[in-house]
């Protein structure tokens, strides 16, 4: 589950090739009513600190590149602000892989302070919420226009 279901083994780009399982994810989840969605992505995050500890353990390497269910989380849960069409799902997924890699402040800050399964999570988890601040402002600025 760590290695999204082996997208993490993707010899190039691992985390962009485990944020697309995200999809799928968001997907499953969206069918549940909302405060269902929520709650299960509440335990989700909580399974993901675990498991990506206990695979970083494994591997000898907190953050190693094969662990992406930060990824698969993250995306999953930046889809629930896109609109249902296509094209605010690829934005969607474009802007979280942009801040997931640039990591602008504090996404870089949590990268390299906060250790084990939750920084794992948790630098993630900020570039979702870049990427989710930068959508909702995308889709105000459209219907302004």
């Amino acid at each position: 589950m760590a290695l999204g279901f082996g997208s993490g083994l993707s010899p190039f780009w691992p985390g962009t090739v485990g944020s697309l399982l995200g999809f799928p994810l968001f997907y499953l989840v969206s069918q549940l009513p909302e405060i269902s969605q929520w709650l299960l992505y509440a335990v989700l995050f909580v399974i993901g600190v675990w498991i990506c500890q206990k695979t970083g353990d494994a591997l000898g390497k907190q953050d190693h590149g094969a662990i992406v269910w930060d990824e698969i989380w993250a995306m999953a849960v930046t889809l629930m602000f896109a609109p249902a069409n296509v094209v605010w799902w690829l934005v969607a997924f474009a802007l979280f892989r942009f801040f997931d890699i640039l990591k602008p402040w504090p996404v870089a800050w949590a990268d390299r302070r906060i250790h084990n399964g939750f920084g794992v999570m948790f630098d993630d988890a900020l570039a979702a919420g870049y990427a989710i601040i930068v959508l909702l402002a995308l889709q105000r600025f459209i219907q302004v226009i």
